[in-house]
């Protein structure tokens, strides 16, 4: 025999039943606005991705045009090689890229090669007279304050004085920023890859005839911290330090003290790749050229 309930009951038994609608309505429209604001801010991050993409790429051509402009000129010989030798490492990149090796994972790490591509030729162009695109007048500016703060005050300082000498009046200007500029990427490379470190992570690296971690094993290791171990990768990333240690050459053995040597536009040029090669680095070190959010 069923049991017999009352009117105001009922009603109550009702009331509940709408209210438990209403919250599974609730909870159903709110997996919905979570579900489309997570695709909404995807679309956003791949149109940014795309957009700097088709901007990274439209850079990376327009140097290049530049560049074969200039391709007769007898200066500037090694550096241009060097410059080729990215060239041809960032392709490698694209050609993997484009077939599917690598997964998104990377994509931050792809934009950041192809910038350093282009850096590498706008350089050079801008050592041959072309006149940079973006072109500052912030001499002393530092964009790398927030990396050189992770690694000491002494280098902080020293890089600044570095920036302040980097003045075409100056005529050891070409000295003392090579200086501290190599004594930057050292540093980098010597407090976040530690000799022995790198020994015990990777067995089998590569040894300079005093038995020290090659630049080459160094940035495998902060790929292996990673989880990355591509060749192509690791290729990049060694022909982009070498490109900037050229320039140091170029710049530090050209100028033979002449302070008439380089225009401004065109040390403002050099600081910029320095200052880009780093930050490339330092991604890499830091895992922010693998993020994927």
């Amino acid at each position: 025999m069923a049991k017999r309930i009352s009117v105001s009951q009922f009603r109550s038994k009702i009331s509940q039943a709408k209210s438990k609608i209403r919250q599974a309505q609730n909870k159903q429209k709110q997996a919905i606005n979570k579900y489309n604001q997570a695709v909404r801010t995807h679309n956003s991050k791949v149109r940014a991705h795309n957009a700097r993409v088709r901007a990274n790429r439209e850079r990376l051509r327009r140097e290049l045009q530049k560049l074969a402009r200039t391709s007769s000129k007898p200066q500037y010989v090694t550096l241009r090689t060097s410059v080729t030798t990215v060239q041809k490492s960032y392709n490698i990149l694209e050609e993997r890229a484009a077939a599917d090796v690598y997964d998104e994972r990377y994509d931050r790490f792809l934009d950041l090669s192809e910038r350093e591509a282009a850096n590498s030729v706008s350089v050079i162009n801008a050592l041959e007279g072309e006149t940079p695109e973006n072109e500052s007048d912030q001499a002393v500016s530092s964009q790398i304050d927030h990396i050189l703060e992770k690694i000491s005050q002494d280098v902080q300082d020293r890089w600044h004085g570095a920036l302040y000498s980097l003045d075409p009046k100056n005529p050891d200007a070409a000295r003392h920023f090579c200086t501290s500029a190599r004594e930057l990427l050292t540093e980098i490379l010597e407090r976040f890859a530690v000799d022995e470190d790198v020994k015990n992570a990777l067995s089998n690296c590569e040894l300079t005839p005093q038995g020290k971690p090659t630049r080459r094993a160094k940035i495998k290791y902060f790929l292996h911290q990673q989880g990355v171990g591509d060749d192509a990768v690791t290729d990049f990333i060694e022909d982009d330090m070498k490109n900037v240690v050229q320039l140091f050459r170029v710049f530090n053995d050209g100028t033979h003290g002449s302070s008439g040597r380089f225009e401004h536009a065109q040390l403002l040029a050099i600081r910029s790749r320095v200052e880009g090669a780093v930050t490339f680095l330092w991604s890499v070190i830091s895992g922010t050229a693998f993020a994927t959010s």
